[in-house]
């Protein structure tokens, strides 16, 4: 690749078996500081509800809370599921945010309920709000960007306040063919959670964007991503340990059963025979190893994919496990010796 490979980070807030629900978030505070002190370009957070295993409800708060510790890294959402909310108020939040941290706000867009459907009834009783997630997108773009609406819209002549000098970099984020072609039409950023499909749709969801591209008045060309689970330890083994709390959330996750993370000691359990399947293949698709295992993982994926940049999710039960992880990522890479 002709530009060396940025890495970012995507925090989830995932509660851990034995400890209390807030200091996940804290963690999440914890780490977003490690991770601008490391080098890494952006920090990310996710938004699920009525979810025991991810507990960040609010990225919108945790943002405004990571924008008083830090000073350089963007922060960003991954994203808010805007069908759950009105695009002025989104807007009027992340308005609010550039303005504690000016010109350092990702706001990403997706239109999942992050929840199951209930739990999005009740966040949003119109259950036909994400039919109009275009037009939302639309509008939320011309509130945050400070742009007047049409005259015959509703919302001609309101704006989202406070403006200023600079204004969020709407994303759009997405694991479909959806989320490429529409972020593609409005000539949008594109991040594709490749952790959430395993891969599968991958390579034709980022070739249909680019290829289906509009340059947009604040983008002339495409801006792609990727969002994977990676791990690393100081030897192959220790990350294989570690894993075993994610690959017994996995598997539970699979049954219906969902809950906190559980330690990598207490996490291994008896497997069926169509359940060892499923994880054989876990494991191989899983970027975990020592450091230099997964730098080159991460370099032939983002390379397969064309991408210079690779937003990375860790889930350990440990918080120290989480940190030495992203730590080793940013050795291998030299993050701090980037220009």
């Amino acid at each position: 690749m002709s530009t060396p490979l940025r890495l970012s980070v995507l925090d989830q807030s995932v509660a851990m078996a034995g400890r209390g629900q807030d200091a996940a978030i804290r963690q999440t505070l914890a780490l977003a500081q490690k991770a601008e002190q490391l080098g890494y370009d952006r920090f990310w957070v996710s938004e699920h509800h009525s979810h025991p295993s991810i507990v960040g409800t609010a990225p919108e708060v945790l943002m405004a809370a990571i924008a008083a510790r830090t000073e350089r890294i963007r922060l960003g959402s991954a994203g808010v599921m805007l069908p759950h909310y009105a695009p002025l108020k989104v807007a009027e939040q992340f308005r609010v945010l550039d303005a504690l941290a000016p010109g350092r706000i990702d706001l990403g867009v997706g239109r999942a309920p992050g929840s199951d459907g209930r739990t999005a009834q009740l966040l949003n009783p119109d259950r036909h709000a994400s039919d109009r997630f275009p037009q939302q997108v639309m509008e939320l773009q011309a509130w945050v960007q400070g742009q007047p609406l049409p005259p015959s819209h509703p919302g001609h002549q309101v704006f989202a306040y406070p403006q200023s000098d600079t204004a969020p970099d709407v994303w759009m984020l997405g694991s479909s063919d959806y989320g490429a072609q529409l972020a593609a039409h409005l000539g949008l950023p594109y991040a594709f959670a490749w952790f959430i499909t395993d891969g599968q749709g991958a390579d034709h969801a980022l070739h249909l964007y680019r290829e289906t591209f509009r340059a947009s008045e604040l983008r002339s060309q495409p801006q792609a991503t990727v969002c994977v689970w990676a791990l690393a330890a100081d030897t192959e083994a220790e990350a294989w340990h570690l894993f075993e709390s994610r690959a017994r959330w996995r598997m539970d996750r699979n049954l219906g059963r969902i809950g906190p993370m559980l330690p990598p000691e207490l996490a291994v359990r008896e497997y069926s025979a169509s359940e060892q399947l499923a994880l054989a293949q876990l494991k191989d698709n899983a970027l975990v190893g020592s450091a230099p295992q997964v730098a080159d993982k991460l370099r032939s994926l983002a390379e397969r994919l064309q991408v210079n940049e690779v937003v990375v999710i860790t889930w350990t039960h440990d918080p120290q496990a989480q940190s030495r992880s992203y730590e080793l990522l940013a050795q291998e890479f030299a993050l701090n010796r980037q220009p």
